[in-house]
């Protein structure tokens, strides 16, 4: 039996225990209760949206939760972008005076409960952006007061529901991105509230229901790549308040009214693009006077362009390519006039259109806003008018595949923002003007296949950021100037094939390191290969074939080990096959025909099968496959009897001996080479929609990073299943652009299994037609340094190991960036956010928006802008001297003593004149393992108690703390001349890790 003492207790207990409870319900312990319920099946809350919803205060005053005055009931619940994850509780049905509920931008599973049907009073349900799967519940229909249903970019199937026409009230519904079949139902006609309807990318199915014409309210409406079919219903023109209008990527057939008269007055998005219309573009659309953008590109339209654009102020984008608007008449291009007063036009891409005629100078007159013009794949001819120059804000510029004669005019100098030119598959003639070389903006540049003269002017080696240049197929004379030649950015492709130019090729093409394409293919050019050539380690794609080379293929060349396609065909090279040939995994075809190669041809590699490689015309070769055909090889066998065997012994331990000697040199120094993965690897290209959908639309949920220039997202590219990090430019905040240019700049420049791995660049427009750019990163699974050294987490804690295998890692990359690159890269913004580790731990360095090269284009040194961040920046700077690798020394001082001592160089307890230097200089000459982080400090004592650790054990590991924060405190002096050498830090660290190995 209970004695009295112990029911009097359990009667105490649950006393406060209820009277705990009904403080923080207020009675109202239906809501609370739903709201606890709806906690418990949250899996995940990193951001501790929920740490407040606990018993101490009152559900009312819970984060995300809003109640009403008077009944103090749960009326509104938002827990937005929190990176919530788990499933929806039934029990949020519960919340029966619930009026407006948002869980937008969260990971939320499972089905979506059916018991919101519940919720009488709901006006406003928002689930968008999460992982919800299965049907949309028709008890939707029950919620006869809501107004807005947003349930787009989950993973629902199905129908939409027929039920929900019952919703009366009904004025938005938003169900984008989803996998919902069955078409439109045509009784929502019977909804005459509504006014946005957003279904695109659903493969509904069916045709447009003229049940629709009831949407007399209808302000949006999009339905893009919904396989819808048959034509566009007439009713749609008559909507006077409609503002979007968006049908793209369908199969819808037929053609506009002509006669519609002053009709969507309102109209700001007509896009109707990859559909089959036909018919002319009714001149109606000139009385779309808010229009912005027209986008009907790629169908089946006819006729002249009759539109007054000239009555478009507002418009920014016109689309109209792969269409046929040209009749071979002189006023083809007449319309260009009209765009005069448009000066907002930002795009204007009329692509494969059969216009033709002559291009006005009043494009000229076009808008400084407009940064893409595409006319590609017209019937253009005559002059370029040099009043293209006027054009400052033009950033693409596709004229290829036209007529254009005459010169280039050295007007296009002035285009200062131009980064991509292609002018290809023309009849320009003359010579390239010198003012390309002021185009400092170029990545692009493409004059292939016309009729160039004279030579290659030298003043290309201005354009620093070009990536790829193309001049085949001209009549360009002269020798390969050297300066094209020291552009290190040219990493897609450098192409001078099929033209007459002549002389050796320079030595310098050895600067071309991270080239994947070169050609030299049919010229006259003559002597050696350079050796040189084998600095170019990145080449996939080598031809000097049709040339008057001769010689031997250098030995060189065997470090080109990513090459697949090799053509050294018609010239007068000599010797043997290279025996290296036989070793490159990733060669797919060689050619080395017509030449004057002699010797036996090799039968492994690529020459084990005969149609991977050509030794044509080549009289001196012998053996090989035997599908060649060539005579066998003469025996060789007496002439080596004549060497004793026991030279032939020496001569081979001797080989041994060496080989055994490079690998033991190599093993010992891999961690500071290049990852040759990374070399042999090809930029894809990705649009700004394949990264809204790998990143959820730039969902909060995939937000894993943010600051002052980027936001950055996990996300899945549809070609892989692997996660990438996509880091989105904040191209609005100043001095945004600039960053993602010397990030770019940098990834051109640098390979290092320590530098975090760039997968592509992204330079394009989002949907509104605002400038995007993005870079593609490798994903790194255990996040940041910062995230191990400061998080709440238990589970993320670093030992000794890891750490200094962390800080060997940055040291190795700081050394690489110092000391074995050229030009030399200073980051200027090392500190543990921009540490990323892998799977294995291994750490790699990254963002290098504010990296500075040194020794070349000086002014990058200026005194002015972001110097790095505070803490972690060299005083030197505060003051306004140059970026320099000491100064990256310092930041890594204090990154070392930040992951020895677990604080920021922030901490509060830094003031008064004491640093993080201080405090760690300080403790050196007393006792370390006062100032050494706690966690370390644990691992370390867990470690003496799981192995018993000696004295004379404990005594070498605080032997190895001392001098790890030793080498941070000599980083991290004052003075830049007293600073540790890089070299020197990475030689220190492997002493101590080698030590703490044997311990």
């Amino acid at each position: 039996m209970n004695s009295p003492v112990t029911i009097l207790f359990s009667s105490l207990v649950i006393f406060f225990i209820t009277t705990a409870s009904s403080a923080s319900v207020g009675g109202n312990e239906t809501d609370y209760l739903a709201l606890l319920q709806l906690k418990s099946m949250i899996t995940h809350d990193p951001y501790e949206a929920l740490s407040s919803w606990n018993v101490s205060i009152h559900f009312c005053d819970w984060s995300g939760v809003l109640c009403g005055k008077r009944h103090r009931r749960v009326i509104d619940l938002v827990l937005e972008s929190q990176g919530l994850q788990g499933s929806l509780s039934p029990h949020v049905g519960n919340l029966s005076f619930l009026r407006g509920f948002s869980l937008s931008n969260n990971s939320f599973q499972g089905m979506i409960p059916h018991e919101l049907g519940r919720l009488s009073r709901l006006r406003a349900l928002n689930l968008g952006f999460n992982k919800f799967i299965g049907d949309i519940p028709a008890n939707l229909s029950c919620c006869l007061n809501i107004k807005r249903l947003g349930l787009h970019y989950n993973k629902l199937v199905g129908s939409i529901p027929k039920e929900l026409s019952f919703l009366s009230k009904l004025t938005f519904i938003s169900v984008d991105g989803n996998k919902l079949t069955g078409g439109i139902p045509p009784v929502l006609g019977n909804i005459t509230s509504m006014e946005v309807f957003s279904a695109p990318e659903n493969p509904l199915g069916g045709s447009i229901p003229d049940t629709l014409g009831n949407w007399k309210n209808l302000s949006e409406f999009d339905c893009g790549d919904c396989k819808l079919y048959g034509t566009i219903p007439h009713f749609f023109y008559n909507l006077s308040l409609l503002t979007t209008f968006s049908l793209a990527k369908n199969q819808l057939t037929g053609s506009f009214p002509l006669a519609v008269g002053a009709m969507l007055p309102y109209l700001v998005y007509l896009q109707l693009w990859g559909n089959q219309l036909t018919g002319p573009l009714p001149p109606w659309i000139s009385n779309c006077s808010k229009l912005e953008h027209l986008e009907v590109s790629s169908n089946n339209f006819s006729g002249k362009l009759a539109i007054d654009f000239g009555k478009l102020k507002d418009i920014q984008v016109i689309s109209l390519g792969n269409n046929i608007y040209g009749f071979g008449e002189a006023d083809d291009m007449r319309f260009i006039d009209t765009l005069k007063n448009c000066s907002k036009l930002k795009m204007l891409l009329l692509n494969n259109c059969k216009l033709q005629g002559v291009l006005p100078p009043s494009i000229g007159n076009l808008s400084d806003n407009l940064s893409n013009l595409d006319l590609r794949r017209n019937n253009l001819y005559g002059n370029l008018p040099s009043s293209i120059g006027n054009l400052v804000g033009l950033t693409t510029l596709n004229l290829p595949e036209n007529r254009f004669t005459g010169k280039i005019p050295s007007t296009m100098g002035k285009l200062q923002n131009l980064q991509e030119a292609y002018l290809y598959m023309n009849w320009f003639s003359g010579p390239i003007p010198d003012a390309i070389g002021n185009l400092s903006s170029l990545i692009t540049l493409d004059l292939g296949s016309n009729r160039f003269e004279w030579h290659i002017p030298s003043s290309m080696g201005n354009c620093h950021n070009l990536l790829e240049l193309q001049l085949n197929d001209n009549k360009l004379s002269g020798r390969i100037p050297t300066q094209l030649l020291q552009l290190s950015s040219l990493t897609i492709a450098l192409n001078l094939s099929q033209n007459n130019l002549f002389g050796s090729v320079p030595t310098e093409v050895g600067d071309l390191k991270m080239l994947t394409s070169l050609d030299l293919s049919n010229n006259n050019l003559s002597g050696n290969i350079p050796t040189s050539l084998g600095s170019c380690t990145s080449l996939s794609f080598l031809s000097l074939k049709g040339n008057l080379f001769q010689g031997i293929v250098p030995s060189s060349l065997s470090s080109m080990r990513g090459v697949s396609a090799l053509d050294l065909s018609h010239n007068n090279f000599s010797g043997h096959i290279p025996g290296f040939l036989e070793r490159f995994l990733l060669l797919e075809y060689v050619d080395l025909s017509f030449n004057d190669f002699e010797g036996e041809v090799p039968v492994t590699g690529v020459f084990s099968n005969v149609s991977a490689f050509s030794v044509l015309g080549n009289s001196r070769l012998c053996g090989g496959l035997a599908e060649l055909g060539l005579p066998k090889c003469k025996e060789t066998g007496k002439h080596k009897k004549r060497f004793p065997l026991f030279i032939i012994v020496i001569l081979v331990a001797s080989t041994l001996f060496t080989i055994l000697c490079f690998a033991y040199a190599w093993c010992k120094k891999r961690k500071g080479e290049p990852s040759q993965s990374s070399r042999d690897e090809h930029f894809m290209k990705v649009s700004y929609s394949q990264l809204l959908k790998a990143t959820n639309g730039f969902s909060q949920a995939n937000l894993i990073g943010q600051g002052g220039f980027s936001s950055v997202y996990k996300g899945i590219l549809d070609h892989d299943d692997k996660f990438v990090a996509v880091k989105v430019i904040h191209l609005q905040n100043r001095g945004a652009h600039k960053s993602f240019i010397a990030e770019c700049e940098a990834w051109r420049s640098i390979r290092h299994r320590n530098l975090l791995k760039i997968i592509t660049s992204c330079s394009s427009v989002d949907f509104q037609g605002n400038d995007f750019k993005a870079l593609v990163y490798e994903f790194m699974p255990n996040g940041s340094l910062h995230d191990w050294l400061h998080s709440a987490a238990s589970t993320l804690r670093l030992n000794f190991l890891q750490r200094i295998n962390i800080l060997v890692d940055v040291a190795s990359a700081l050394d690489y960036l110092h000391n074995h690159c050229l030009p030399t890269i200073v980051h200027c913004d090392l500190k543990p956010t921009n540490i990323l580790l892998d799977d294995d731990m291994v750490a790699h360095v990254g963002d290098f928006g504010l990296a500075r090269f040194v020794g070349i284009n000086s002014n990058q040194n200026s005194t002015s802008g972001i110097r790095g961040t505070i803490g972690y920046a060299p005083p030197e700077y505060g003051v306004g001297s140059e970026m320099t690798s000491s100064g990256d020394v310092y930041s890594y001082g204090i990154l070392l003593l930040e992951v020895m001592t677990g604080k920021r160089p922030t901490d509060n307890i830094f003031n008064e004149g004491l640093s993080l230097h201080k405090f760690a200089q300080m403790a050196l000459s007393d006792h370390v393992t006062d100032v050494i982080d706690d966690d370390l400090l644990n691992f370390l004592q867990e470690e003496d108690i799981a192995t018993k650790c000696t004295e004379a054990k404990a005594k070498k590991i605080e032997e190895c703390l001392a001098s790890v924060v030793k080498i941070g405190v000599s980083c991290s002096v004052d003075s830049p001349a007293q600073r540790m050498n890089i070299e020197k830090v990475v030689h220190e660290l492997q002493h101590i890790l080698d030590m703490l190995q044997n311990i």
